[in-house]
């Protein structure tokens, strides 16, 4: 669990990292960065729910 949560972590940051850079290198108009964001948002909620899951069937600790 404590590799999954990590793995996550990397990626949401990496998400916002590829959104800052599409933010100031794309033309006006791209899509990109909604989309990296939307990824990071995503990725979020999964890691949310995934400590929940966790939380209740007592894989992580109190």
């Amino acid at each position: 669990m404590r590799i999954i949560v990590i793995l996550l972590l990397v990626l949401i940051i990496a998400s916002m990292g590829s959104a800052l850079y599409y933010l100031l290198t794309d033309k006006p108009g791209s899509q990109r960065t909604a989309k990296a964001l939307t990824t990071r948002v995503g990725l979020s909620v999964l890691l949310f729910v995934l400590l929940m899951i966790g939380y209740y069937f007592g894989l992580i600790g109190k």
